[in-house]
């Protein structure tokens, strides 16, 4: 006998039947099931709000005054018939993955997620489940992340040498996730990191969590550059090259994505620095992550989909692409 899907693709989002529930939905519904709080997955407009207690202060700063109820990692819910858990997904501090079981078949709604340890985001966990739903956003074999120590290394250098150039070093990062990575990578011992009004407040939010993050000193309309000798500015990318950023001239810019891995982005940011750091699962990453669930089937929603899809029906995974309005997020292009 053939079961009904766990979980459906519809036109508001991922939908669970047996729990009237959505994962992430991209339009107004009445009871949603949120994976972390970037925008493309944490949207205005629904009844009802389910997510980790970790991740639900930012979701709050972001959306405003919501019906929110939180769930810690691994505590079971039982929605309607169906029995959901949320579990790390590594992508940023609290994010989750979603898994929904009913009459005994598993799925897991991954969001987006990253396998490397970053040192702040609960390091992601394998689910064995019969189906998967799995981002794509690096889904090319170019794509393959150096270790975190590398790039620690990379960014710090950078910074020494623009004091010795006399520069103020502009790195752009976006505000939840990859702006707290970064600056657990930074060497405060360096100099002063100065932070984006943006960056700060959700740095802010992240510190009452227990974050340990380096000191940052917010910028206001009467900073100058002159007052922070030899510091670094940590930014969202838009206030790079803005009225915003041009006290701190003369600069040097940074920018740092996954996709400074690609040399033809690199050129169109027009940076001066580009720092390969994802907060993504690369090549090898997606592969081990769908791998280790030991699903039977996987649906891949956002990024390289055609592509990846039609890689893992080569290695004998049946897999298939779900269109989704996931992927406006902080490493789209």
């Amino acid at each position: 006998m053939t079961r009904d899907p766990v979980l459906t693709f519809t036109q508001q989002g991922i939908y669970c039947p047996a729990g009237d529930f959505h994962i992430d939905p991209w339009r107004p519904v009445d009871r949603a099931l949120i994976t972390h709080g970037h925008a493309d997955h944490a949207r205005p407009g629904h009844g009802r709000y389910l997510a980790t207690d970790l991740a639900a202060p930012v979701i709050r700063h972001r959306l405003g005054e919501i019906t929110l109820d939180t769930v810690p990692y691994g505590e079971a819910r039982r929605i309607g018939g169906a029995s959901v858990s949320f579990h790390p997904a590594g992508h940023v501090p609290g994010s989750a993955q979603i898994r929904v079981e009913v009459a005994g078949e598993v799925w897991v709604a991954s969001g987006d997620y990253k396998l490397a340890d970053d040192g702040l985001s609960d390091p992601f966990e394998p689910l064995r489940c019969h189906a998967f739903i799995t981002e794509s956003t690096f889904g090319l074999p170019v794509f393959r992340w150096q270790p975190q120590a590398s790039i620690a290394d990379e960014l710090n250098d950078w910074w020494r040498a623009c004091q010795q150039d006399g520069l103020t070093p502009l790195l752009g990062a976006y505000a939840l996730g990859k702006a707290q990575r970064l600056l657990h990578m930074l060497d405060p011992e360096i100099g002063p990191i100065l932070t984006h009004g943006a960056v700060e407040a959700t740095t802010k939010i992240l510190r009452t969590q227990g974050l340990r993050l380096p000191a940052t000193v917010p910028v206001t309309p009467d900073t100058k550059a002159a007052d922070h000798p030899g510091a670094l500015v940590l930014a969202p990318p838009s206030a790079l090259g803005s009225r915003w950023a041009r006290r701190f001239a003369p600069v040097s810019t940074g920018f740092a994505s996954g996709w400074m891995a690609l040399r033809g982005i690199r050129r169109r940011r027009a940076g001066d620095r580009g720092f390969v750091v994802s907060d993504h699962a690369d090549w090898t990453g997606l592969n081990r992550a769908i791998k280790e669930t030991g699903a039977e089937k996987i649906f891949v929603t956002h990024g390289y989909t055609d592509v990846f899809t039609r890689w893992l029906n080569e290695q004998g995974i049946q897999a298939q692409v779900v269109p989704t309005a996931f992927g406006a997020d902080e490493d789209s292009e």
